[in-house]
């Protein structure tokens, strides 16, 4: 994707947003479906889920973290004050992705040490959190320092933190329509504190 520089509009940018995204899922499930089938049989059985990323990885994990608690799963997010010790049985599920963010290799290689599994979100799966990971999901997308644009028109990594956000939604929807509960089940462990 050659970069634009003429100005543009929302009638512009939305349709080439959801495109990209359209492009994104489709790739993902043509070479990562079965990486995502067994994340999502991990996270189901195991005792408790972490979620880390750093930016605005972390953000849209944060939401993952949300919906997987919605489902009655027992779910952390790494850095809050409340996160306890992870162990084994546990899994630590991560975004980076460029697979080097050292905070994010730091944490899996501790959480391997303790016992626990880790499934790495990443770009680049030869990256030192692709390798270590027990599960990596390959996101093709350009790295936030891609700037040649062959990828993506977005800015800074935009596409990969959006496949993020939707790979986490579309993976929670496999759970809980694999789990039979209803949406009216799931209502009451909404947040009712706001």
């Amino acid at each position: 994707m050659a970069s634009d520089s003429s100005p543009s509009t929302i009638s512009d940018a939305l349709p080439l947003v959801l495109a990209e995204n359209a492009a994104m899922g489709t790739a993902i499930i043509n070479d990562s479906a079965p990486a995502v089938d067994s994340a999502i049989a991990l996270m189901s059985s195991a005792n408790r889920v972490f979620v880390l990323g750093a930016g605005r990885s972390g953000l849209a994990l944060r939401m993952f973290a949300m919906r997987l608690m919605h489902l009655g799963l027992t779910v952390h997010v790494v850095g809050e004050v409340t996160t306890p010790a992870i162990a084994a049985g546990d899994v630590l599920f991560t975004a980076s992705g460029s697979g080097t963010t050292a905070g994010v290799v730091r944490s899996a290689t501790t959480a391997i040490a303790e016992g626990a599994q880790v499934i790495a979100v990443t770009t680049d799966p030869t990256s030192a959190l692709a390798t270590i990971a027990t599960i990596s999901i390959t996101i093709p997308a350009a790295q936030k320092q891609d700037h040649a644009a062959t990828l993506t028109a977005q800015y800074s990594g935009g596409l990969f933190e959006q496949a993020v956000l939707l790979l986490g939604d579309s993976m929670f929807h496999v759970m809980w329509k694999n789990s039979g509960a209803t949406a009216e089940e799931l209502w009451p462990r909404h947040a009712n504190l706001e």
